[in-house]
């Protein structure tokens, strides 16, 4: 079987620090937190009461009100990013062959503000069993694929991937195979979550996975710094257009970016916790590595997983130290978490947003939030507080879930 090449040719997003790609990319490169006090939901009872939550965000705007109704939130983040990136690809519908187009999106929760509203009516009635005939159409995680194919009428592979906060790493990785084995042409990947609710607060409050400096929202993701102390909940969506090489190529679309490998793997390790060695995370870089033909000396980025855990962001480092041994210190480490937050289900597609613009602009967004230096991790390249210049050659995307689920997408700059 020849396998073919596969490219970015379009981008979407939906995030705490911009709501289309060039804001995004202008809040990343700017250092610019996404975190602030809850205003989705009463949070004065809880224990982490901030977020990174979507700003000036209205469903009217984009949906009329009948229609939007059908729509949980994570369906609503997700088309509108799938509808960036379709508009930004700037391909001609009439003359694409929709029948080798398709979806593949993403969530690791699905519906969980649906589901809540739900449930908590259904406890506060009087028993019957009622329930709006949305809320399962609303609910199940699968949807937004279902609601985006619909609306372009794409009639190739559509379906949902779901590996928790790898979840659209995995959607994007699909895509990428469908495409390099023929079976595709043209495929619209990423993912959406809306889970800054009181459920979804609560529930990772009550594993100590968020964190909980209520005093200083803005300094909270503090990735690979010694004073971190979880995660900070974040919601929004990215979509990336990949498409087969000489299609693109034959209809004259811009290309940000070669995609050119995925590793994705199982730590089969716990159900939270990372491999203390980082073992699931190191074999899928070399995996994704070793399909694109790609040697150490050419990864000059990779934009990590890097949540701000203390177990997490140790076992990633050791896997790239690892794995890279000296040259390590010469590829430029980052987690945009540290400015979006983690947006569980869709941090893989924007993260793989900020890495194909990393390697088109030359510059690497930072890590920020950096104030006392972890002994436990390496003297390597952070990107720590301020964006760096630097023509990449090719960068990694790092993203894991709960369950050990690990995903690695690698890039290159487009030839």
């Amino acid at each position: 079987m020849e396998m073919r090449r596969v490219v970015v040719t379009g981008l979407g997003s939906l995030t705490p620090i911009g709501n289309n790609v060039e804001q995004y990319w202008q809040g990343l490169i700017s250092g610019v937190s996404g975190a602030a006090p809850i205003t989705h939901f009463d949070a004065s009872q809880a224990k982490t009461q901030f977020a990174c939550e979507v700003k000036d965000f209205d469903a009217s705007q984009f949906f009329d009100r009948k229609e939007a109704r059908k729509y949980d939130k994570f369906s609503q983040y997700g088309i509108v990013a799938a509808t960036q990136a379709m508009e930004d690809c700037g391909v001609d519908l009439e003359k694409l062959d929709k029948d080798r187009a398709g979806v593949i999106w993403a969530s690791g929760i699905g519906g969980i503000i649906t589901f809540q509203e739900e449930i908590t009516s259904f406890v506060k009635g009087d028993g019957a069993l009622r329930f709006s005939p949305f809320f399962i159409p609303k609910m199940i995680a699968d949807i937004c694929a279902g609601h985006i194919s619909i609306k372009y009428d794409l009639r190739g592979p559509n379906f949902a991937t779901v590996s928790a906060c790898a979840s659209s790493a995995n959607a994007i990785a699909d895509a990428f195979m469908y495409i390099k084995t023929g079976k595709a042409d043209f495929m619209v990947c990423g993912g959406s979550e809306a889970a800054i609710s009181e459920a979804g607060i609560g529930g990772f409050s009550s594993m100590h996975a968020i964190s909980q400096r209520n005093d200083d929202p803005k300094t909270a993701s503090r990735p690979f710094d010694k004073d971190r102390d979880g995660f900070v909940l974040g919601e929004g969506a990215g979509a990336l257009i990949l498409e087969e090489y000489e299609h693109a190529k034959a209809r004259g679309a811009k290309i940000y970016a070669e995609i050119c490998g995925v590793g994705l793997t199982a730590d089969a390790h716990h159900m939270t916790a990372p491999h203390p060695e980082g073992r699931g995370a190191l074999a899928a870089m070399r995996e994704a590595m070793r399909e694109a033909g790609l040697s150490l000396e050419q990864i000059h980025h990779i934009n990590t997983h890097g949540t701000s855990t203390p177990l997490g962001d140790v076992a990633e480092i050791q896997a790239i130290s690892r794995l890279f041994g000296e040259n390590a210190k010469n590829i430029n480490i980052n987690s945009t978490k540290s400015m979006t937050g983690h947006l569980l289900g869709a941090a893989g597609a924007i993260e793989a947003i900020a890495t194909v613009l990393a390697i088109k602009n030359g510059i690497v967004p930072p890590t920020i939030n950096h104030f006392t230096d972890d002994e436990q991790l390496p003297d390597l390249n952070y990107t720590f507080n301020k964006a760096q210049e630097r023509d990449i050659e090719a960068a990694l995307s790092n993203t894991f879930g709960f369950g050990g689920h690990n995903a690695c997408l690698a890039f290159r700059k487009a030839k």
